[in-house]
């Protein structure tokens, strides 16, 4: 599969017509999501000085992957930033499947020494997005991000791009994204809402600290009632065009 995602059931007993127009509304809801999401994203870099977000999740399957793409595509489609993805999953990875890129040689073979920089930078459909994709399969992945190359990695990353966000493993199976606590400014989490258990939330917050967090992304919430939707949201995105932020 590849990114942007968007998906949703057609419903039973809709038209293709309702469909459709269901669709197209929701799409446009979910970019105004992530558009309001880069907003706060980016006023955080301004104020705080930061450059490198950590983008995780509880467990596997909360969306953290699909989030930690589109963020990285709306903050480099301003022309603002010059931004670095970089996928440091090397246990499970599908980012670079998703993007329709290579995915090795990749960041396992540069931090085994295996690969250089220019050979596991890719460039991306978005100008000023730049990806390096997680590479082959590595097992003792948690120590090649604790390790010297990997700290020397990110301080050359940030000499030479504006943000660096990093998809992450979860937290609560591997000890991966916990050896990056010191290493980034801070995580954002990604909930997946009647998915993943309340608790298994709080202890991730309680394990990397919540004065490490920027803030929590709920994946999944169940569509608001028909009504109220069209209410507020529906008539909106049928005058015209989507209202287009610069931030």
């Amino acid at each position: 599969m590849r990114f942007p995602i968007f998906i949703k059931g057609r419903g039973k007993g809709s038209t293709l017509n309702d469909y459709a127009s269901r669709q197209h509304k929701d799409a446009l809801l979910f970019h105004e999501q992530f558009r309001a999401l880069r907003a706060k994203v980016n006023d955080y870099l301004e104020k705080k000085g930061g450059r490198t977000i950590a983008i995780t999740s509880a467990i596997a399957e909360e969306g953290k992957t699909v989030t930690c793409v589109n963020l990285a595509m709306n903050i480099a489609s301003t022309g603002r930033k010059k931004v670095l993805l970089v996928d440091t999953d090397m246990r499970k990875s599908n980012l670079a499947q998703g993007m329709g890129l290579e995915p090795s040689p990749g960041l396992s073979e540069y931090l085994a020494g295996n690969a250089k920089v220019k050979e596991i930078l890719r460039n991306s459909l978005v100008p000023g997005l730049h990806v390096i994709p997680a590479g082959a399969e590595y097992h003792s992945s948690a120590d090649l991000l604790a390790g010297e190359q990997f700290r020397s990695f990110l301080k050359s990353a940030r000499e030479a791009f504006d943000v660096i966000l990093m998809d992450t493993p979860p937290v609560l199976p591997v000890a991966d994204t916990l050896s990056l606590r010191d290493q980034v400014d801070r995580f954002l989490l990604v909930y997946r809402a009647a998915f993943t258990p309340y608790p298994l939330l709080q202890q991730v917050i309680g394990e990397i600290g919540e004065q490490k967090i920027l803030g929590v992304v709920i994946n999944r919430v169940k569509p608001m009632a028909k009504k109220y939707y069209n209410k507020y949201y529906g008539n909106y995105y049928l005058k015209g065009n989507p209202r287009e932020t610069s931030e």
